[in-house]
């Protein structure tokens, strides 16, 4: 009785609301309210009309927080089986949304994804995040569905591919990213960590590539997966006399042939694959199999890394060839990176004072208020200032996945994860690019950037989130 007791106090009680989780409650509060502070330091002007003018953008987003407050609110009075019967027509809607932007919406900074309503701007995405989530929930809920089956396994695929494409047709790519983070909800439920690896793999090829020379890459690749391979079976002895043997005749074939380095390779390689794909299948010695799997993707993707590059627009290009090292130029395209980290740096441990930020009081840092407002925590607040608030973020993205958890049925528990996850997400890559380790890619900050489309959305994101965790102790069930 007294643990119970202690549950209901915790979680509010069962009041109008339910047994709403008081401190997911909490700390999406503090972070809100943590963002109007540091969107008032990055814009306030005291000659730009009074204290309280709309003209202000820090009045504009207190504007926002009162109607995201007055929706939250809404929404945790909402009977929660809503949530599950309006999946597919959310999902719809967002669709349509997002193709309505493509063709009619208006363009800005290269993406054409926003709407605009009366000076208002709308961007539809940040919506379709809740409707992907919820769709996501609504198909992995089914009674019949199985992630180890492969008709299911496509139908997820689908729902997430079919906003990511629309999302990249709009050019808009930063945002279609955040859509990946669906693959944490993925993995929470089931699926196989090897349909990770390829996706994984592919990322870390296309950012190499443009490191080293497709030589040093497959040649690094040849030892690793020889590696991974004799560690697997135990032969090492066996599988150092075949690397060497590779190695040795790729050589022999570069010096005594026209043939360059990089062919004498491939062609070496190529071999050895088939060789080493027969004794697997011969011996039945899957292990075997995997890393000349591997091998033979990159062999075959390496080569198309300059096509998919030449297909991205200039700025993003220009943002790879910055974040690899390739292009030094601090006073362009680098820029916004290189005066975020002198703001952050600036800040040492205690950081200059509430509205003392020089970096950010003499527009220094562009988009201060926006996609780089954790500059602002950084240099007035400092490193004790910017671990309170990474902690806040952990500490509820932690808790929604706690929220998971209890629930009993896999609608509540999918779409809590993929709340977590899409959180979790947006703070490592805007975090991220403020402080040099991601390319830029334009994704907020969540609660925090201004904006009123990302803060409705996030709003009711965690919000239908706390409303499903709420009647975890209801006796009635989806139909």
């Amino acid at each position: 009785m007294i643990s119970e007791y202690n549950i209901s106090r915790n979680r509010g009680g069962n009041g109008l609301f339910g047994s709403i989780d008081i401190v997911a409650l909490g700390l999406y509060a503090l972070i809100v309210v943590i963002g109007v502070f540091c969107i008032t330091s990055a814009s306030y002007d005291p000659d730009n009309g009074g204290i309280f003018s709309l003209s202000h953008n820090y009045m504009k987003q207190i504007v926002w927080v009162v109607i995201s407050w007055v929706m939250a609110t809404v929404v945790l009075l909402l009977d929660r089986r809503l949530f599950h019967m309006f999946a597919y027509p959310a999902y719809l809607l967002g669709i349509l949304a997002l193709l309505a932007a493509l063709f009619f919406g208006r363009e800005v900074n290269g993406a054409k994804a926003w709407f605009e309503l009366g000076g208002m701007r709308i961007q539809p995405v940040e919506f379709v995040k809740i409707a992907t989530a919820l769709m996501m929930a609504r198909v992995m809920s089914d009674y019949a569905f199985n992630i180890s089956r492969i008709t299911d396994l496509l139908k997820v695929a689908g729902v997430i591919l079919l906003p990511l494409g629309i999302i990249v047709l709009q050019n808009d790519t930063g945002s279609g990213l955040v859509l990946g983070a669906f693959l944490f909800v993925l993995y929470r439920e089931g699926l196989s960590k090897y349909i990770y690896f390829p996706a994984i793999f592919t990322i870390v090829l296309f950012v190499v590539s443009f490191i080293f020379s497709p030589v040093v890459i497959f040649t690094a690749l040849l030892v690793l997966f020889t590696l991974y391979s004799a560690l697997k079976t135990g032969a090492i002895a066996g599988h150092f006399r075949f690397l060497c043997g590779m190695l040795l005749a790729a050589m022999l074939i570069a010096m005594f042939t026209p043939l360059s380095g990089y062919a004498s390779l491939m062609i070496v390689c190529g071999i050895g694959a088939v060789l080493l794909a027969a004794v697997a299948l011969k011996t039945r010695t899957m292990m075997l199999l995997w890393p000349v799997l591997m091998f033979v993707y990159a062999m075959l993707f390496v080569p198309t890394t300059d096509m998919l590059f030449s297909h991205l627009e200039e700025h993003q290009k220009n943002r790879i060839l910055t974040f690899v090292g390739l292009v030094d130029d601090p006073q362009g395209v680098g820029y916004n990176v290189n005066q975020s980290q002198i703001a952050i740096g600036s800040g040492g441990m205690w950081g200059k004072g509430f509205m003392e930020g020089t970096q950010i009081k003499y527009d220094f840092v562009p988009e201060k208020h926006t996609d780089f407002i954790f500059c602002i925590v950084g240099e007035e607040w400092g490193f004790f200032g910017a671990f309170i608030v990474l902690s806040l973020y952990i500490a509820l993205i932690l808790r929604l996945m706690r929220m998971g958890e209890r629930i009993k049925e896999p609608f509540g528990r999918v779409y809590c994860y993929s709340v977590a996850a899409i959180l979790l997400l947006h703070v490592l890559v805007n975090i991220g690019m403020t402080i040099g380790i991601m390319p830029v890619m334009g994704i907020p900050l969540p609660l925090m950037s201004y904006g009123g489309s990302s803060l409705v959305a996030f709003t009711l994101l965690i919000m239908i989130a706390i409303r499903l965790d709420a009647s975890t102790s209801d006796n009635d069930i989806y139909f």
